[in-house]
């Protein structure tokens, strides 16, 4: 098999113009070049949701690792009236899940044992002191007050502009729970944004629960 996440690898023509349907019929027929070319679209996208779902680029990459490993491994199973998209980032999305759950009870067991795996910055930056950059950062700390689902719901909504069909395919949930867990996930990070930075809450990314929704 080949692998894995390339910076830039050679690219036939031929797939540049193939649908990414078309390209899941070529990796089913294990037609060479066909995986390399699959990395080269979704790594980007699949770099972005795990990064801000786990807060860890190192932690985001294995993941999307693994999302190939296991593209390559079910390709048989993949059906032409699916959207590779959804399909890829589902299996993303329950990567992620799990690997947060298993951190999760790390942390926890090693909180029990006495040790603090996360210091608390108790430090107050004004909001002209925030950059852009520094704003994402804010808000990637925050989700850890979040379920992993709604995490991955408002990573996959909120952030990177998933309509919420798409969510719901991707999470593997109805669209009525899919608004539920972003509503209650901005109520969760409006409460946490209020206590942690006070001065950045009016005005941010997750103030927005009175958007119209699609679908």
């Amino acid at each position: 098999m080949p692998f894995l996440v390339r910076s830039s690898p050679d690219r036939r023509p031929s797939w540049e113009e193939s649908s990414d349907r078309e390209l899941m019929q070529s990796l089913k027929r294990d037609e060479e070049g066909a995986l390399d070319e699959l990395i080269v679209r979704k790594t980007q996208g699949l770099m972005s949701v795990a990064t801000r779902m786990l807060g860890d680029a190192e932690e985001a990459r294995d993941i999307v690792q693994v999302t190939f490993v296991r593209v390559w491994e079910h390709r048989q199973k993949f059906r032409e009236r699916w959207s590779p998209n959804t399909w890829i980032y589902r299996i993303a999305t329950n990567l992620t899940i799990d690997h947060l759950r298993a951190r999760q009870r790390r942390e926890r067991a090693m909180s029990l044992a006495g040790t603090s795996l996360r210091a608390v910055d108790s430090e107050r930056k004004s909001l002209a002191e925030l950059q852009q950059r520094e704003v994402e950062e804010v808000l990637i700390r925050l989700v850890d007050c979040l379920s992993e689902r709604q995490r991955a719901v408002f990573v996959l909504r909120a952030i990177e502009g998933f309509d919420t069909q798409e969510v719901s395919a991707i999470v593997g949930c109805k669209v009525s729970t899919v608004r539920n867990h972003l509503f209650v996930a901005r109520r969760k990070l409006r409460r946490e944004l209020e206590v942690r930075f006070p001065e950045y809450a009016p005005g941010s990314p997750i103030d927005t629960e009175n958007e119209v929704d699609d679908g």
